[in-house]
């Protein structure tokens, strides 16, 4: 594929960068950089539902409230309330673009209940939330003959001034490098402005519920083009996924714990949330991806069990529809026995530093969702605020642009890239290899339970292997194999780096060594050599 130039480029289509693609104003040519396929992305596979104030009784201060409390303290207010407060409208677009949000029996939607929620708040479709999301904004992005979808481009740098023909010209950011999954060529997509909506990096464990492609590749972009990372030591373990020899990644919503799931012991049949937290099984997910993780080495077990067969067998079949008939096909029958789950690896909390416009460090660089540190989530996500997050940033940085646009400069003459100096490798073992090993030491080193020993065992790994990967990058063509690992280890280190940094425990981020939490909650930021 040539060298392209448009108005704006988005690098990932799920529902940050579709979002803001529908808000950019119609006059802009805007190109929707996807991965893989357009709908691979994490928003797809979103199973609970949005969160937003809806309910009578509820109010913004409560669900301001009760994400601080998730949150350990570490959110921004401001950025918690900015969206909070623009959650409802979120949610009525959603609607407005086709999204059949399962209807209450009294009021206009059903709102079911989550851990960390004081209200019923979160509006869904059944148990397929992010799939519905994800149809509706791609319905909507076709209507619009400025945005173009382009499929399987993987990202490769982000273009900045240093890639200009008449050398740099300043901090600035004008598109991205991208290489094609299907003709293998380098491509520059050239733009005045830039949003990076590439998602986490939850795919840097061993165990994880995110899809494959989740390894921090917009993250670790935009640290090498200069940018501050924040509270990279906060990935939020799910708690529940399914544990099963040959399907490693199926999430189990929380919503089954929302609506009476229960955990327990396999044999006893003993529940133990309890012995944790008054709130049981509605409690934080930390608090239970901790609790469930204490029992299995406890115990020395591989699993424990959620159980909601004691509900009704038509309810639970008419709420999880595609959990229920996943499970069925794996000989799992839910309405009349256990599900078998482990913790895994499920959202990056922490990322790229923006404001409450979705700005970054760099001019003409912006980021919404996954991929971002916005200070709304803090130490702990509370759930179903991602896809939120999604929604009201992408719309807050696509505003940003519209109103900005007549001060924003066209890109200079960027140059192509250059594979000159470098071969086809015949060793793609090597990427495999570092692949497997990056996420093996990462689930047994920083993990839910983390010590500083470890810690810093895996920081001696990520440095040897940033060594090799560097030195194999510099010398054969750029796959997006390789591409991914390269991104892998940029991350692995700044969340290694992060934790290390963080001498407490608080949210997400428990650390045997300094087992209490300080006073005063303050943020983990990396900042880059070019910006010290």
């Amino acid at each position: 594929m040539a060298d392209q130039a448009f108005d704006v480029v988005i690098i990932g289509s799920g529902a940050a960068g579709l979002s803001a693609a529908l808000e950019l104003p119609p006059e802009l040519k805007v190109a929707v950089l996807a991965k893989g396929d357009i709908s691979a992305g994490s928003t797809a596979w979103a199973q609970g539902g949005i969160a937003a104030v809806l309910e009578p009784g509820d109010s913004f201060e409560h669900h301001i409230e009760d994400t601080i409390m998730a949150g350990a303290g570490l959110n921004d207010r401001r950025s918690v309330e900015f969206v909070v407060e623009n959650a409802p409208a979120a949610i009525e677009r959603l609607a407005e673009l086709g999204v059949p949000f399962n209807p209450g029996e009294s009021e206009r939607w059903h709102l079911t209940r989550e851990g960390g929620h004081s209200h019923r708040r979160i509006v869904h479709v059944a148990d397929a939330t992010g799939w519905a999301v994800q149809q509706a904004l791609e319905n909507a992005v076709s209507k619009h003959p400025n945005i173009t979808l382009v499929p399987n481009m993987v990202a490769i740098d982000l273009i900045t001034g240093r890639h200009a023909e008449h050398g740099d010209s300043g901090d600035r950011v004008w598109g991205v490098y991208a290489v094609g999954r299907a003709h293998g060529g380098v491509s520059a997509f050239t733009a005045g402005a830039t949003i990076l909506a590439a998602g986490g990096a939850s795919r840097a464990w061993l165990y994880s519920t995110n899809p494959r492609g989740s390894t921090g590749d917009g993250i670790a972009m935009a640290w090498r083009a200069g940018c501050r990372v924040s509270n990279m030591e906060f990935n939020q373990f799910h708690p529940t996924c399914l544990h099963h020899h040959d399907v490693k990644n199926f999430l189990i919503t929380e919503a089954m714990r929302g609506e009476g799931g229960q955990l327990k012991i396999p044999g006893s049949g003993r529940r133990f949330m309890g012995d944790f937290d008054p709130r049981a099984e509605l409690a934080p997910r930390d608090i239970v991806a901790r609790a469930i993780d204490h029992e299995l080495k406890r115990l020395g077990i591989d699993f424990v069990h959620l159980d909601i067969s004691h509900r009704d067998p038509e309810f639970v079949r008419g709420h999880f529809p595609t959990i229920a008939a996943k499970l069925l096909d794996l000989g799992v029958d839910i309405t009349k026995e256990p599900i078998p789950v482990v913790p895994a690896a499920h959202y990056t909390c922490g990322g790229v530093v923006v404001d409450l416009d979705g700005k970054t460090d760099l001019d003409g660089l912006y980021a919404a969702g996954e991929v971002t540190q916005s200070g709304l989530h803090g130490a702990n996500r509370l759930a179903s605020n991602s896809v939120l997050e999604c929604l009201v940033f992408g719309l807050a940085a696509a505003r940003h642009i519209g109103a900005s646009w007549d001060d924003l400069s066209p890109p200079p003459p960027i140059r192509p890239w250059d594979e000159s100096r470098v071969t086809h490798s015949d060793e793609e073992v090597v990427v495999h290899h570092n692949w497997r090993e990056i996420r093996r030491f990462m689930w047994d080193y920083v993990g839910i339970v983390r010590t500083t020993k470890r810690l810093e065992r895996a920081l001696n790994r990520v440095n040897l292997l940033r060594q090799e990967t560097e030195d194999y990058y510099g010398h054969f063509r750029v796959t997006p194999d390789l591409i991914e690992l390269r991104n892998l280890v940029e991350v692995s280190g700044l969340i290694v780096r992060s934790a290390l940094a963080r001498k407490e425990s608080r949210g997400l981020h428990y650390i045997q060594d300094y087992p209490e939490m300080l006073p005063d909650a303050v943020d983990t930021v990396l900042t880059p050599s070019s910006l010290a």
